[in-house]
């Protein structure tokens, strides 16, 4: 077949299981724009700004496992892009990201809307290309899907000049995919001998072992293999921000989130274990705390697909560069089969001063709590919902209050913590997942970054619910003002809109909460709308979340919650 090269972009978008792409048209992506009326079997998702396509396909991936698809046009509408693919690269997730340049002729000469992508986004993306002739397309595109997914994820940018889209090369179905030709692109496997009879050896002589469970977990399909080891070997599992829902939380070795704001019990075993093994996870500063201090009396295990993170921030006894599930199932065989009580007993003392400090158990105010918002909402909905959440007081909230059992059900921006993200990946979320419940749970700050998109869930009509819990703060920021800026909240006080008000401009159904009685049938509301949903929960404006490990400072060494009658 003789086709235009927007036509063959999207001939290969579909061989490679694209089903919906979330964009917004412009002059220099406009070819392609055009061919997608011989195309209905592509789903385009009209977005109301470019930084919500790429965060609705970066929710997309999450949501799935697949390759999420985002579409713009040259210069400002690339560049929006930029927020989503630093998001996404953080985060590991395969998104590919397609955009319209000037024509060929006219690069290099600042022409109107011109902006160099690919220098742009090099640093946030995994990998980038500009491509000068439609016959390059059917590689370039067959290549951008498998780097995106393959190894460690991550988003992968096409640039296509405008005249390519509009220049005819023939196009051979029955030669897609073409062979991938990527020489110094190798993803590695197993583990040597030497590595696993290394790790089984440090394993069998702890006697206080600890796994970190990380996003890689979900990433490699590892999520029964973490399971067998744990059990197995009777080794307490915590989480990373990113590893919820690698094991269920309600497990009796699960021992829930490590870090800034994780379960004390959980920084108090990192600290007092022996033995760390590290699955898929990067000790992040935000997990690690001081690392002069970051538990120093352990071995470690460190098993990663990417080879630069292995003792990049934490030096380790035995690093394995390898696919976290193939690297699982060739240590499980090895395994003792062990139970650590005394260890797990000090585990258990923890978790209980833990519960005594729990201010859902002796609350007395009349104002709101977040905590009570997001614990009624995992109450009410069974702890099957897929939850996404923005940056803030909010998303540890969610994190804390809101246990999930199920993998890729917690959805969140962690490397990068982009404010605006939850809602719009949210939409994405449930294009992903069209049979499961999904909430927005969003601070007011980070809402209003991009609420635009209310339009595009009601063009669409997607069954997102959104809560938003509003403290007319920025809730995190004026956290750290009290703590640490003896109480100055400069420019974090918000004026903020009537969010129901809002709603209703946009043809969305809503409610307004002020009293945790009125919790339950505002849930029942949202989900009985079949649509898009706004429930505002008034907040205390001042909630703090407990606990707190101020950064740079020692795991240890947490801002408690007091127990009921004891000062801070």
């Amino acid at each position: 077949m003789l086709l235009t090269g927007a036509e063959i972009l999207l001939e290969c978008l579909i061989r490679e299981g694209v089903e919906v792409m979330f964009g917004y048209p412009g002059g220099a992506i406009l070819p392609t724009y055009d061919a997608m009326a011989k195309y209905p079997q592509l789903k385009h998702v009209l977005v109301r700004h470019e930084q919500g396509a790429s965060h609705m396909a970066d929710g997309y991936a999450r949501a799935s496992g697949r390759v999420g698809v985002c579409i713009a046009t040259s210069g400002p509408g690339a560049t929006n892009l930029v927020t989503g693919l630093a998001t996404a690269m953080m985060d590991s997730v395969g998104i590919v990201a397609i955009t319209g340049q000037v024509s060929r002729g006219s690069i290099g000469t600042d022409a109107f809307q011109e902006t160099d992508v690919t220098g742009v986004t090099l640093p946030v993306t995994k990998h980038n290309y500009l491509v000068m002739s439609a016959a390059e397309i059917p590689h370039v595109v067959h290549e951008a899907f498998h780097i995106a997914s393959s190894g460690r994820p991550g988003p992968v940018l096409i640039d296509i000049p405008k005249d390519v889209q509009t220049e005819k090369a023939e196009f051979k179905v029955e030669n897609y995919p073409p062979k991938l030709k990527l020489p110094g692109y190798q993803v590695p496997k197993g583990a040597t001998e030497t590595e696993l009879e290394s790790a089984l050896e440090l394993i069998r002589n702890a006697k206080k072992p600890l796994i970190l469970a990380g996003h890689g977990i979900m990433m490699s399909g590892a999520v029964q293999e973490l399971r067998e080891l744990a059990e197995l070997a009777g080794i307490p599992v915590t989480l990373t921000l990113l590893g919820k829902g690698a094991m269920p939380e309600n497990h009796p070795l699960c021992l829930g989130m490590m870090g800034m704001h994780g379960n004390a019990a959980c920084n108090y075993a990192i600290q007092e274990a022996d033995l760390l093994i590290a699955l898929g996870m990067r000790f992040d500063d935000r997990v690690t705390g001081n690392l002069k201090t970051y538990s120093p009396n352990s071995r470690k295990i460190h098993v990663e697909i990417d080879p630069s993170e292995i003792n990049k921030n934490v030096k380790v006894d035995v690093g394995i560069n390898g696919d976290l599930r193939t690297v699982m199932r060739q240590l499980v065989p090895g395994l003792p089969r062990k139970t650590h009580p005394e260890w797990m007993a000090q585990i258990r003392d923890w978790q209980e001063d833990a519960s005594e400090r729990e201010i859902l158990t002796h609350y007395t105010g009349e104002g709101l709590l977040g905590a009570q918002v997001v614990n009624d909402l995992w109450r009410l909905t069974d702890g099957n919902a897929i939850t996404v959440s923005d940056v803030g007081q909010h998303q540890m909230l969610e994190a804390q209050y809101y246990p999930h059992q199920r993998p890729q059900t917690m959805l969140t921006s962690g490397g990068l913590g982009t404010m605006g993200f939850g809602f719009p990946a949210a939409i994405g979320a449930k294009f992903a997942k069209p049979d499961e419940e999904v909430w927005a749970v969003v601070g007011d700050g980070g809402f209003q970054m991009t609420l635009a998109e209310l339009a595009t869930a009601r063009q669409e009509n997607v069954p997102v619910k959104i809560a938003i819990l509003n403290n007319s703060f920025l809730g995190m920021v004026r956290q750290w003002q009290e703590f640490f800026y003896e109480e100055r909240y400069q420019s974090t006080p918000m004026v903020n809109p009537d969010f129901c008000k809002l709603a209703e401009a946009y043809g969305i159904p809503s409610m307004r909460v002020t009293k945790r009685a009125e919790i339950e049938q505002a849930v029942a509301f949202a989900r009985s709308v079949d649509g898009p949903v706004l429930i505002e929960f008034q907040i205390l404006a001042e909630e703090i979340v407990y606990p707190m490990v101020p950064a740079g400072n020692d795991l240890h060494n947490m801002i408690r919650r007091p127990k009921p009658g004891e000062s801070q």
